[in-house]
């Protein structure tokens, strides 16, 4: 069978793009696209996202006036950022971009896409000198990572703006050699030189290995499970893990989840993985409705955030989020930390997640619930450090942890 052309792709990731433009996410419109085309408009319109600060200067030096029809915007990113990295396909690129517009806006297309050929060189290096065109990501992003990472936030941009490493978790319970092309990471982490489906991964349906980012996997190796302790996954969707920790060690695990749709995929998680764990639908933040009263040794605090550290998997987030959204989401993590922690057993541990890089979410959350509770202590999470921030790389993303005991 024949391969749709470069067109329906390319109409399939405007309309993605278009739904981010309007303020909202583009997964519905991507899961609607038909499964032949779904791989190239996907890879299409998360790298037009990735690269959307750059495409917005450049479409503002190309039109005379804002466009309003949002399809035929996201179209034009889309093909200003493959021209870019793919200047050889130009003629194909152009003649199926004014194929995909569709009456009334093929001369447009047809005239934008030509401009930029005519100017390329002049029009890039003026978005070098730009700062949201050359870092991709939005101006309040920048500068919050600037105050955090006075030395780093160039090097956590550009690794914000690259396609994401995929690693894999090899089951410690069922092995599995890793018969596959990339490197060994740590005992059960292996780092995939080229992404791959999942289910083309030999042992996947078998449940001897996972999809999960290196960085994830911190969180079970810092939780420090043993056999037999009765432990909580407060925000456990999908269900990654979840699964680690009962990979590690016999738990008496409770995953807690308040949308019912995402605590399915925790189930099927489970049950690929031959796993067992009692899964509830429900708020961590009130611990009423599902708590018996009965006391964790351990608690994984996964908790809501603002996903700043994973957002190049999700590219819709750097413009989406706003800076208030970054408040909220740190006044939602406060509600549930002070929920979470009368359930924790007298010297029990809680270990304290987000896949974020601000601190708001992350050193100055735990300041706070330090000063507010005296039974808290923090343990070192590695060495002498008493927290851990990942910066997203090209191994893995971005994350940050915590490690607190409950003294008796």
């Amino acid at each position: 069978m024949p391969s749709p052309p470069l067109s329906d792709s390319l109409a399939a990731a405007a309309r993605a793009v278009a739904a981010v433009l309007g303020g909202k996410t583009p997964e519905a419109i991507l899961a609607q696209v038909p499964a032949a085309v779904r791989p190239a408009a996907l890879d299409l319109s998360f790298s037009t996202l990735r690269d959307r600060g750059r495409g917005d200067f450049l479409l503002g030096r190309l039109l005379q006036k804002p466009l309003k029809d949002l399809p035929t915007r996201a179209l034009l990113l889309i093909a200003l950022a493959r021209l870019e990295r793919r200047p050889e396909e130009a003629h194909t690129l152009v003649d199926q971009a004014v194929t995909a517009a569709g009456k009334p806006f093929k001369g447009l297309v047809n005239a934008v896409l030509r401009n930029f050929l005519r100017r390329r060189d002049e029009l890039l290096a003026a978005a070098d000198t730009d700062e949201v065109a050359r870092w991709r990501h939005p101006a309040w992003w920048l500068a919050e990572l600037q105050s955090a990472y006075p030395q780093d936030w160039q090097a956590i941009a550009a690794a914000g703006n690259l396609h994401p490493p995929m690693c894999l978790r090899l089951n410690q319970r069922r092995p599995a050699s890793a018969d596959f092309s990339g490197r060994a990471l740590d005992d059960t982490a292996f780092l995939l030189d080229q992404p791959a489906p999942v289910d083309r991964l030999p042992g996947f349906r078998e449940g001897r290995l996972s999809v999960q980012d290196w960085g994830a996997q911190r969180a079970a190796t810092l939780l420090d499970v043993h056999d037999g302790q009765r432990v909580l996954d407060a925000c456990a969707a999908p269900g990654g893990k979840t699964a680690h920790l009962l990979e590690r060690a016999d738990l008496a695990l409770v995953a807690l989840e308040r949308d019912a749709l995402r605590a399915r995929d925790i189930i099927k998680n489970l049950d690929r993985l031959r796993l067992q764990a009692t899964v509830k639908v429900a708020d961590a933040s009130q611990p009423g409705a599902w708590w018996d009263g009965r006391h964790f040794d351990r608690i994984l605090a996964d908790v809501p955030c603002s996903a700043s550290g994973v957002a190049r998997r999700h590219p819709d987030i750097k413009w989406l989020r706003r800076p208030e959204d970054v408040a909220g989401f740190a006044r939602t993590q406060a509600r549930i930390l002070a929920a979470l922690w009368p359930t924790l057993a007298p010297g029990g541990k809680m270990l304290y997640c987000t896949c974020s890089l601000f601190p708001a979410e992350n050193a100055r959350q735990l300041e706070d619930f330090i000063r507010r509770h005296p039974d808290a202590r923090r343990l070192a999470t590695g060495g002498e450090a008493l927290e851990l921030q990942l910066l997203p790389t090209d191994a893995h993303d971005g994350f940050y942890y915590a490690l607190l005991e409950k003294t008796p």
